[in-house]
């Protein structure tokens, strides 16, 4: 199938293109490059610089089938200091993102987040726990997830959206937006200390890119539909960087500093349903992604 992934050249679009490539499937990457790069997007898929805010001549080359929502403004400070910028990406520029596939005929999977949209979590989540985001980016979110239903609703398409964890994996930065993995990791490789803030009890639901990629693909299924893709296992801070340290081989402790102002304190993802409709699970273990984020960072 044709296949537009927005964001495409970034850490996890990245991996997904691969995981399209894989199938067979004619693969564009739309992507600004204000944070991916042109060495992530794997040949024969072609890469498109465009903003998602303007895609409509992408669009129109390809006449997609199928349209991965990934791009995104995604650093949560960002959203906080500059909130119009955060919804003017997110908001409006998912809203033509599925005007433009709606002239199309093509199906949308949108990449949401478990964590900004639910905020604190007494339980591991499920979609139907309430959504309090504790930050503009997780508002933004929920709106595109509420867009995509009422366009579903309003013109009868199956749009898919995905909740997902802390994902983590090859390709992710360590600096800007990045995850405490990458951060740590490359903290690590670099001969620095990493930083814990607050007491390091603070815990979230760590899944593989790679399981990430396969959940993405299989959301082409489902009539639409929210899911959620984590896999419901709580590690804290402290209890992560000790998996890292053990996965890099590196024994250097980490530094403490005061707990950040609204920071979430616990979250976790329920995928039972993910695993009930899309017969999916994820296969790759904390400690052996570990291993081949560090690989990938250390050579890097």
């Amino acid at each position: 199938m044709r296949a537009i992934v927005t964001g495409g050249a970034g850490f996890i679009g990245s991996n997904l293109v691969d995981a399209l490539l894989a199938r067979g499937d004619g693969v564009h990457a739309l992507d600004d490059l204000s944070k991916g790069s042109r060495e992530n997007v794997t040949a024969p898929a072609e890469l498109h610089v465009a903003d998602i805010r303007e895609p409509d001549a992408v669009f129109d080359a390809v006449r997609p089938e199928i349209v991965f929502h990934l791009a995104a403004q995604a650093d949560v400070r960002v959203s906080v200091d500059r909130p119009a910028h955060d919804a003017d990406v997110n908001v409006l520029g998912t809203i033509r993102i599925l005007e433009a596939a709606r002239r199309h005929g093509a199906k949308i999977v949108f990449a949401s987040s478990g964590g900004a949209a639910y905020g604190e979590c007494d339980a591991p989540a499920t979609e139907s726990a309430p959504l309090r985001p504790l930050a503009p980016y997780g508002t933004s979110k929920v709106c595109g997830e509420e867009y995509l239903a009422t366009w579903n609703r309003l013109y009868g398409t199956e749009h898919v959206a995905l909740r997902l964890g802390n994902v983590y994996g090859p390709r992710q930065m360590p600096h800007g937006e990045a995850g405490v993995v990458a951060i740590f990791m490359g903290l690590l490789r670099d001969g620095g200390a990493p930083t814990i803030f607050g007491d390091g009890s603070q815990s979230r639901d760590y899944v593989y890119v790679g399981d990430v990629a396969d959940a993405m693909v299989r959301a082409l299924e489902p009539n639409g539909g929210v899911y959620n893709i984590g896999t419901g296992i709580e590690t804290s801070v402290v209890d992560l960087y000790d998996a890292i340290r053990a996965a890099t081989g590196i024994d250097r402790e980490a530094t403490f500093a005061p707990a950040r102002l609204g920071e979430l304190q616990r979250s976790v993802l329920d995928a039972s349903l993910a695993e009930r409709d899309l017969g999916w699970h994820p296969a790759r273990p904390l400690a052996d992604g570990l291993t081949a984020t560090w690989d990938w960072i250390a050579s890097s």
